[in-house]
């Protein structure tokens, strides 16, 4: 019969694609219980799996079978999204495990549209997600949801309810005023509203808070790494020379304040034409990959330059939502799963999971 420490050496010769190690020093290995005809293997990821379970179920099993083809294994697989270390030193907020921002250093790039799309490919795998807009300036995150016009609710008239759509909760500055109405604001008030968006909103037990952030690496961008617990960032760029410019920089920035960034996503990297489905790099080509090794981290993924993507949002119906079996919702869901998968591998916050205590004179 095969012993434990077999089994775990196989599991060790398993890497992960997800987690690009194997499933012994990422540390998801759970139990192994030897049986007298079987092995039953316990594992937990820190990501959610969604249909990704299924697949690691069977691949995993042809294996372990193909290495001990007389034992039959039995594979329990789950995951759990645990809270993770954040490099600020600030108090790390209620009800929030983790918070991702999004970045791009430059505008254009459809880095909102990433956002709100990444955010619910993790809903659609079963997370609980949020999504705050920190563009004070120009807030798309209501017209994207399809929630143009929606006031928050409040409770007790010092915090604020986020919005509900598609799964999602929301939070922007665009539901609070009117949409031709122009915040003339300078920087540090900008930055004051921000923290009072993202502190007195009633985040509901969320697993991720994505923060879609306006472009550049000023003020708003300096609050959020430094006043507010980011857990780690996203780069969006597309493969032109002036945006991976701007992306240095965005990354240069979090490299500044501590905050782990955990790779790039490659937006508009290739254009189909719709006639005759020729396919054309039209903003240049490699560029998101040969940022990524430049600068030591993933690329995440790639997605195409697509009218559909662009009017799917502007409708208040992003992709994810609309067209939820197309190849670029599958792009979408892949680039989650490899962010949150790189995520699971950070230091966990085991504060977050202490319960609170309260005594009282009864």
């Amino acid at each position: 019969m095969v012993t434990e420490e077999q089994v775990r050496e196989y599991l060790s010769e398993y890497r992960d694609p997800f987690l690009k190690e194997d499933l012994v020093d990422a540390k998801v290995l759970k139990s192994i219980e030897i049986g007298e005809k079987t092995v039953e293997i316990a594992l937990k990821l820190g990501f959610p799996l969604g249909e990704y379970e299924q697949r690691l179920t069977t691949e995993l099993g042809e294996f372990l079978a193909a290495k001990e083809p007389t034992v039959s294994f039995k594979l329990d697989i789950s995951w759990r999204v645990d809270a993770h270390v954040h490099p600020a030193k600030v108090q790390a907020m209620p009800n929030v495990k983790n918070i991702i921002a999004v970045a791009s250093g430059k505008g254009g790039v459809g880095k909102s549209t990433t956002s709100v799309n990444l955010a619910l490919a993790l809903s659609a795998l079963g997370a609980n997600v949020g999504i705050l807009d920190a563009d004070i300036y120009g807030p798309s995150m209501p017209i994207m949801l399809g929630m143009q016009g929606k006031n928050p609710e409040t409770i007790d008239k010092k915090s604020i309810l986020p919005i509900e759509s598609h799964g999602l909760q929301s939070m922007s500055i665009g539901y609070l005023v009117k949409p031709e109405q122009a915040m003339v604001w300078r920087g540090p008030m900008a930055s004051g509203a921000l923290q009072q968006l993202i502190n007195d909103t009633q985040w509901k037990e969320l697993d991720y808070l994505i923060i879609d952030l306006p472009p550049g690496t000023g003020d708003i961008q300096l609050t959020m790494a430094q006043k507010i617990p980011v857990t780690a960032a996203v780069v969006v760029t597309t493969p032109q020379d002036i945006a991976l410019a701007d992306a240095r920089k965005a990354v240069t920035m979090f490299n500044k304040v501590s905050v782990p960034v955990l790779g790039v996503v490659e937006n508009m990297a290739m254009h189909t034409c719709s006639n005759c489905g020729h396919q054309e790099h039209i903003f240049g080509q490699g560029g998101g990959d040969a940022l990524a090794k430049e600068i030591g981290v993933e690329l995440l993924g790639s997605l195409p330059l697509s009218l559909n993507i662009r009017e799917q949002t502007d409708a208040g119906e992003p992709t994810v939502v609309k067209e939820p079996e197309s190849d670029v919702t599958k792009r979408y869901v892949d680039i989650a799963q490899r962010m949150t998968a790189k995520l699971s591998l950070e230091a966990k916050d085991f504060k977050a999971s202490f319960p609170s205590i309260s005594i009282e004179n009864t």
